[in-house]
């Protein structure tokens, strides 16, 4: 889900929708509170690093994956591996020297020739029963799960998650693997409208057909997973395209798919440049979906390509587009402080501040806010940043020197705007390490309380009340996820029904959504108001159609009878 995944997974941000969002009742006596009348689905369960067995096997897969460094990895194009003439290198952004792999890049024929692979196998798997369809997402969770140490490692080395955010991004995609399954056999079959003398009228779905998948690198196997999952058991062929950060992961959880069993063609794997052959399979009449997780910038420019009718298009594009956040928790004057600076601290930085749900702006009341600055700077000294192969660290390198540098610019720039109040400062020299910021004296105007910094700076507002609170929290163009801390009753409903977010948290982190539990997105300029990891997320994947029959007739002439229901089948014969 941008989403989701880490210890406890990750969620969205703010949207227009304040106005609306505050006529709903969400107060003890009124809103019902009942449980969903199907609830028997059960998360996976992280590891627990506390125990020496869990660590030795950590450790063995840090020493087995270290030892086969500098590993090629191929396309898969229908089935079968394809190599280019260009190899991209896959980084360990704690130790830049270091290849952790390398990957075949794809080129505008590969692309072509995936999109075509794709379109083929959509006139077979578009047919394939449904529960086939569920068996395979299972048989890939089983592998996740065989595998889980070893993809752990990799994420140590290649995107620089600590042990336990590595594993909670495995869970999250055997999660997604489950919860997909679980909820296709609940909408697979047609679903009788109404009962009506004399007539039968059935709901039921077809898949769109061919979907690019444009993954992050932030959840690199949860989110690619996700959608991927959510794309093949609804029918859909699928063409991945892995974050080239991220790049090695990619190709591992290709490995896993076919080792599960997947057709050739159902799921093609292209790495490359998003510039590229991204851009090419977006604006591709064969492509009839795109689901992405990504940037705004990236995020928008696909939107806006997707809505162009091109020459040989047959289908209008559903994009299902998910991107960042600047995320704020609101602290009220009479909030339990051991819990919210716990909270707040892993929430702003959890995995560096490069979660599309970390919280960026911490909101302080006023009344309370000389007390929560002195035991959030006293939190804050106590992290540890260091290189994520160590147990013991909770704050470990951003993702590349890009990212490196642009957090850097923005963090100079606040020194000229706002207050420096804390900065780590024993970091290693060696990575691509910035060290956890805290700015004070920000105000809602500012870059600081404005910009997506994806990284580890977190920026203090004051605010005079909760109005004023709530005012500065909504005020941005995103809507992704947002936090509360408070012991009132009368202000916990009021954020409830005010505070605009996709994901509103109230007494706990405001990342770490879980899948099925927490359903992940956002709107405004956080996405399309999707939401991974709930049923109706595969409704995306697919089409609706209707089949309505008169009953009411004198017989049937046997020999014209068809030997299959054919308006069920798609593709059409």
């Amino acid at each position: 889900m941008n989403g989701v995944a880490a210890a406890v997974p990750a969620a969205p941000s703010d949207s227009a929708a304040g106005t609306a969002a505050a006529t709903v009742d969400f107060s003890r006596n009124g809103a019902t509170r009942e449980m969903p009348s199907v609830d028997t689905y059960k998360n996976a369960l992280l590891t627990n690093f506390v125990y020496p067995e869990s660590q030795e096997k950590m450790r063995t897969a840090l020493r087995e994956v270290r030892a086969r460094f500098g590993q090629k990895y191929p396309l898969v194009i229908d089935g079968r591996e394809v190599w280019t003439d260009k190899l991209l290198p896959s980084l360990n952004p704690s130790a830049p020297d270091q290849i952790v792999g390398f990957v075949a890049e794809a080129g505008i024929p590969e692309a072509e020739s995936a999109a075509k692979a794709a379109r083929r196998a959509f006139q077979t798997w578009g047919r394939t029963p449904f529960e086939e369809r569920c068996q395979l997402l299972e048989r890939v969770a089983a592998i996740l799960d065989r595998r889980r140490f070893e993809l752990s490692a990799v994420e140590v080395f290649e995107v620089g998650k600590a042990w336990a955010e590595a594993d909670g991004d495995i869970r999250e995609a055997m999660d997604f693997c489950l919860f997909y399954a679980y909820q296709m056999r609940l909408r697979g079959n047609p679903r009788l409208t109404q009962h009506v003398p004399g007539e039968e009228s059935y709901q039921h779905h077809w898949p769109r057909g061919v979907a690019l998948v444009i993954a992050p690198w932030n959840f690199p196997l949860a989110i690619l997973c996700g959608m991927v999952t959510a794309a093949l058991v609804t029918g859909n062929t699928v063409i991945m395209k892995p974050a080239e950060p991220s790049a090695v992961l990619g190709a591992l959880l290709m490995e896993i798919f076919e080792e599960a069993g997947v057709p050739p063609g159902v799921l093609n794997c292209l790495h490359g440049r998003g510039s590229v052959i991204g851009a090419y399979l977006v604006d591709h009449p064969d492509v009839e979906m795109i689901a992405f997780t990504g940037s705004r910038e990236v995020g928008l420019r696909i939107w806006e390509s997707a809505g162009k009718t091109r020459p040989g298009q047959r289908e209008l594009k559903r994009v299902v587009c998910e991107m960042g956040g600047k995320n704020a928790i609101i602290v009220d004057s009479d909030a339990d402080l051991d819990e919210t600076i716990v909270d707040t601290i892993y929430s702003a930085f959890g995995y560096q501040g490069q979660k599309c749900s970390a919280c960026s702006r911490l909101i302080v009341l006023e009344e309370n806010y000389e007390r929560v600055m002195q035991r959030l700077l006293a939190a804050a000294a106590s992290l540890r940043v260091g290189n994520p192969e160590d147990p013991g660290i909770t704050v470990g390198p951003v993702i590349d020197e890009t990212a490196y540098r642009r957090i850097q610019e923005i963090v100079e720039r606040g020194k000229t705007e706002a207050t420096l109040a804390f900065q780590a400062t024993h970091i290693p020299e060696k990575g691509y390490f910035i060290p956890p910021t805290i700015f004070t004296g920000v105000k809602p105007e500012m870059t600081l309380s404005q910009c997506e910094i994806f990284g580890p700076v977190l920026s203090v507002l004051k605010a005079r009340d909760l109005d004023d609170a709530i005012r500065i929290a909504n005020d941005t163009d995103y809507a992704l996820t947002a936090g509360f801390f408070s012991r009132s009753p009368a202000n916990i409903e009021r954020i409830k029904a005010e505070l605009v977010a996709g994901n509103v948290y109230v007494n706990r982190s405001c990342t770490g959504a879980v899948v099925g539990r927490h359903p992940f997105g956002g709107f405004k300029m956080s996405g399309g108001g999707t939401k991974a990891g709930d049923g109706d997320y595969l409704l995306n994947f697919l089409v609706p159609r209707v089949v309505t029959e008169n009953i009411m007739r004198h017989g049937f002439a046997p020999e014209a009878t068809p030997e299959y229901r054919a308006e069920f089948l798609w593709p059409p014969r």
